[in-house]
């Protein structure tokens, strides 16, 4: 029965990763048949994301109150609803009023996923469970660059979508008595505390892990907004081909996770994140290129650089911070993580208003410069106290 709730948890984070790689790729045809300047999507994005933030930190009191399984099957529903209210929709303003449910529900299950998963599996647990949103975020611009391909289509990807989360909705409901048969250990709801943000950024190593979430999901997120329409305007690609090239990516991020998952018993979670941040400074010092094919070369080692650090940042959490208040801590790092999220397409968006998206590469260097710099500080701090590893 434990088996079975894995694969569950898995499948359902697959819907996770669904809508985050969805409106990035179809927004180039978006913004076209709506006559809308590029920086729009940062209005979409960011209710989303705030959406996803407000989730986040409510999540630690939600799971404490109504149950793991209940919090899944419920936000799983909002994000299909929203999906499907993308599929209609005919303005801007349509897609904003979808785009809060979505954040809604994708933070929800992000955060409280993440949390069961870090206290009651191994590593190799935690990153496969990323590599399923990997499957996702892959997924979806592959099935959307079909649907642009027939005339632009992209309503008809999004309602393509919504049946696939419709049917993990259903999964999600079927799947309560399993649950129940498994109980979650201890650990999950009864003996975790609710502690205040003020607490968990007066520890240091705290302050320094919330950094490298940061920069490593600007990179990731600027890639998932961004990398199509950069695709588009700066290597001349037409949407079609850049729907299909940042699919690269994805491929990458999840063979980065999945890689990640089979290693980790013999490479500790802090050498893979540290192999990781190398291979994707050289991946991004490739998208400089002029050559369309050294450039998805580039993006697919992004994804199979990056896509390994957040899983096994969160791995590492229960050890950093203490079982009892990770829930709290996944929470913090959650809102943190979307924050960079929601705030780092949305600058690269003004940026690229202003200077074309040209700016793509350098833009990501500067991410990855916070990120490296912050996990070196992380790492010592790690080494200096006696409670991690």
């Amino acid at each position: 029965m434990a088996t079975i709730l894995v694969i569950i948890i898995f499948v359902t984070y697959v819907g996770l990763g669904i809508p985050d790689s969805l409106f990035g790729t179809a927004w180039p045809a978006i913004y076209t048949e709506f006559d809308l300047p590029i920086s729009y999507s940062n209005f979409v994005t960011g209710l989303m994301y705030m959406g996803t933030i407000l989730s986040s930190l409510l999540s630690a009191r939600l799971t404490k109150k109504l149950g793991t399984s209940l919090v899944v099957a419920f936000s799983t529903a909002l994000t299909a609803i929203a999906i499907l209210g993308f599929s209609f929709s005919k303005n801007i303003s349509m897609l904003c009023l979808c785009a809060v449910p979505l954040g809604l529900g994708a933070g929800a299950i992000d955060n409280v996923l993440n949390s069961y998963v870090a206290l009651n599996y191994k590593a190799t647990h935690v990153n496969f469970l990323h590599c399923s949103y990997g499957i996702g975020v892959t997924i979806s611009p592959f099935l959307m660059s079909i649907a642009l391909s027939n005339s632009n289509n992209w309503q008809g990807g999004y309602r393509t979508m919504f049946f696939f989360q419709l049917a993990l909705t259903i999964i999600c409901f079927l799947s309560l008595p399993v649950w129940k048969k498994v109980k979650e250990q201890k650990t999950d709801e009864e003996e975790t505390k609710v502690i205040s943000i003020k607490e968990l950024l007066q520890i240091p190593i705290a302050r320094a892990s919330l950094v490298v979430y940061y920069g490593s999901c600007a990179i990731e997120s600027v890639c998932l907004a961004w990398g199509s329409t950069f695709l588009v305007n700066s290597k001349n690609l037409t949407p079609e081909q850049g729907a299909e090239m940042i699919t690269f990516y994805f491929i990458g991020m999840t063979l980065g996770r999945f890689l990640s998952g089979v290693l980790v018993n013999k490479i500790s979670p802090k050498k893979i994140i540290i192999i990781g941040e190398l291979i994707t400074f050289i991946a991004i010092v490739l998208t400089f290129a002029i050559n369309p094919k050294l450039v998805g070369l580039g993006l697919f080692l992004v994804g199979l650089g990056n896509g390994p650090i957040f899983p096994n940042m969160t791995h590492l959490t229960p050890i950093n911070m203490g079982r009892d208040i990770s829930q709290s801590f996944i929470g913090l790092q959650g809102a943190i993580s979307y924050g960079s999220i929601l705030l780092s397409p949305i600058t690269f968006g003004i940026l690229a208003d202003k200077f074309t998206t040209d700016i793509f590469s350098i833009f990501q260097v500067i991410a990855w410069s916070i990120t490296a710099i912050s996990t070196f500080v992380m790492m010592n701090y790690s080494k200096s106290n006696t409670k991690n590893i």
